[in-house]
């Protein structure tokens, strides 16, 4: 599964210090200047899953594999990126190859942290970067339409049908806002993926707070500020997280870890909560295998099959699948594994027309 989320923001507002909390590496270069990050970092990030440590105790073995996702530090952009000013053709093409973006805005004061913009405010920059993304889109849009209109008057059905598309899509970029705001049939969205538009990736806001604001995270202005901004202007979800908490807590083991968090009032540094919603903002679920040899996650995209989930594990088993055994999540903690789950007669057995629910702990049957 490699779909990947793009971390990005403007320079100075966390990004780099997200990304190394994430992936719990050193590999992005967090200093207190723009475009420190010019190529892009690419990590392999565990999703935090509390089912796994429940299901390890009642299948009783010591191998648990989690599931992962793929982040991507990108340079920081400025005002003007469309234009190319800054690294803008940089970041502009780097973030055309991820599946959805995590947008840092940094929720913050901080003196001796330089703001490209001289003041802190995270609603401007939200702007600043959301403005670049669709004037980037609309020239993109544009110039699809002039090429299209060329091909629709020699009678290209490929053509005819996207024009309508572009044309919906364009007065909505138009209007100042993100083309994934467009509304759209399932058949005109199935046309407009193929735009690899940048404001038509699914996102999400980390409001990057200071270590001694995160227990009061929901009083902080900024923080109310970017969640209004984000409900009313863009439909999507803001997490707070504390990038340099995370940073703090690299060294520490768990139990260390999870002391230094209870002094400062919290549980977690808001990264597990970000990475898990960014797993199911890229249209991710998860299904279990459980036995003594070991716990695994499995990702798969909502809505899949049963055999679509067997080919998760090897191709060939969705090439020869046969049917699944299915536990829901709950059913098998309650049974305390398969054999009081077939007891209770809460394991089904599910052909291939069966949709895998997350959560699902399931025993695949196939053919040689």
């Amino acid at each position: 599964m490699s779909l990947k989320a793009g971390i990005v923001g403007l320079p100075n507002v966390g990004k780099s210090t997200l990304f190394n909390a994430v992936t719990r590496t050193q590999k992005a270069q967090a200093a207190n200047y723009p475009f420190c990050t010019i190529d892009p970092n690419v990590g392999i990030v565990t999703v935090p899953d509390e089912r796994l440590q429940v299901l390890q105790k009642i299948a009783r073995t010591n191998v648990v594999v989690p599931a992962v996702i793929e982040f991507v530090d990108i340079a920081g952009l400025v005002k003007g990126a469309a234009t190319g000013e800054g690294l803008g053709n940089k970041f502009l093409s780097h973030i055309r190859e991820v599946d959805a973006i995590v947008q840092v805005v940094r929720c913050f004061e901080d003196v001796d942290i330089h703001h490209v913009a001289g003041t802190v405010d995270p609603v401007r920059d939200i702007e600043v970067i959301n403005t670049e993304l669709i004037l980037a889109d609309l020239e993109s849009v544009q110039k699809r339409v002039d090429r299209q209109q060329k091909q629709a008057k020699r009678g290209d059905k490929e053509a005819i049908a996207e024009l309508p598309v572009l044309a919906k899509i364009e007065a909505v970029l138009d209007s100042g806002k993100p083309a994934i705001l467009t509304e759209l049939h399932d058949e005109e969205r199935l046309i407009a993926k193929g735009f690899f538009l940048l404001t038509d990736k699914p996102t999400i806001f980390a409001c990057n707070v200071k270590d001694t604001d995160l227990a009061t995270a929901d009083q902080n202005p900024f923080v109310q500020r970017v969640r209004d901004y984000a409900k009313a202007h863009l439909a999507c979800e803001a997490i707070v997280i504390s990038a340099q908490i995370e940073s703090d807590l690299i060294d520490l083991s768990p139990e260390e870890a999870a002391v230094f968090l209870g002094d400062l009032g919290v549980k977690e540094s808001g990264v597990g909560a970000l990475i898990r919603a960014t797993y199911h903002l890229l249209g991710l679920r998860t299904y279990f295998t459980a036995g003594e040899k070991e716990v695994r996650a499995w990702t798969i995209h909502a809505g899949d099959t049963a055999p679509v989930a067997a080919g998760v594990i090897h191709s060939d088993f969705e090439k020869n699948f046969i049917r699944a055994k299915v536990i829901a999540y709950r059913d098998y903690v309650a049974c305390n594994g398969v054999a009081g789950a077939r007891d209770k007669g809460v394991l089904f057995e599910k052909g291939k027309d069966y949709v895998v629910q997350d959560g699902d702990v399931l025993d695949i049957v196939h053919g040689a």
